[in-house]
């Protein structure tokens, strides 16, 4: 059982290989490693400055007390898709530009969402009180027994 995880890494790394021979085949060894090369540095600028765009949206929904779950998903699929973009190898950088789409970002987000369980009936924005304000209610005492 757990040679299962080196086993799945053995097989990435040859699909791996074997996508760089073919393409490195297709338009040289040179022009591969380029390619490489420019999608990793290509990657890391795109994650930079969409995740500083995230992070001033994020911030101005918590400054209006809004919900910032979904900023806080697409930040995580960014992270994720420069990692991809960062690892050398096509497989790799094609999986970190489909998460760098924002339609495949909104899926994600929908698809975390709906597998999030939901804690509490009442929002953070339902619980804003005014001073002065007066609330009235029942209570009991029950001893844990």
């Amino acid at each position: 059982m757990r040679f299962v995880g080196f086993i799945i890494f053995f097989i990435y790394v040859y699909f791996e290989l074997i996508f760089f021979i073919a393409v490195a085949n297709s338009i040289g060894i040179f022009l591969a490693l380029i390619c490489i090369i420019a999608t990793s540095i290509l990657g890391f600028s795109l994650v930079k400055t969409r995740g500083l765009k995230n992070l001033s949206i994020m911030q101005q929904k918590i400054a209006n007390n809004e919900s910032y779950k979904n900023e806080v998903i697409r930040s995580v699929a960014l992270l994720f898709a420069g990692f991809f973009l960062l690892i050398p190898g096509f497989l790799t950088d094609i999986l970190g530009a489909i998460l760098l789409i924002p339609h495949v970002q909104n899926h994600i987000v929908e698809f975390i969402v709906r597998k999030i369980p939901i804690r509490s009936k009442f929002s953070s924005s339902q619980m804003h009180y005014q001073e002065g304000d007066i609330i009235e209610g029942e209570f009991k005492q029950k001893n844990d027994e």
